[in-house]
């Protein structure tokens, strides 16, 4: 079970960082986790992936430059670090873990999903 923090309202350009945490007795060892994102009325869509050592990342073209996915396994946690923030990045955003080492922007290969912590841009 995954549980993501650190949402809330920020105005554009301005900065958030997402946290996303196994919940107790759960681990992300081993696990490529990511991120995803759902605007009102929209479908989810990928924001970024990192490998399960933390070596590779992917991201969306619209968040490449701006947002930084990281990850502590010594804190089984990984973090979004979201800069320079547009209205249009408001979403709810949800952490996800696959048991591959490294996936990308398919949500079918994602086995695990967090409930989701939103994230408001006020213009």
């Amino acid at each position: 079970q995954l549980v993501e923090s650190g949402g809330g309202l920020v105005q554009a350009g301005g900065s958030l960082r997402l946290s996303c945490r196994a919940a107790s007795g759960s681990s992300l060892d081993y696990l490529a986790v990511g991120w995803f994102r759902q605007a009102p009325g929209k479908e989810r869509e990928f924001v970024a992936s990192i490998s399960w050592s933390g070596g590779n990342t992917y991201y969306a073209d619209s968040v490449k430059g701006r947002f930084t996915i990281s990850r502590d396994n010594a804190k089984n946690t990984m973090y979004l670090q979201m800069t320079i923030l547009k209205p249009e990045d408001t979403a709810v955003y949800y952490c996800a873990a696959s048991t591959a080492k490294m996936v990308r922007d398919d949500e079918i290969t994602y086995d695990y999903w967090g409930q989701g912590t939103l994230v408001t841009v006020s213009s």
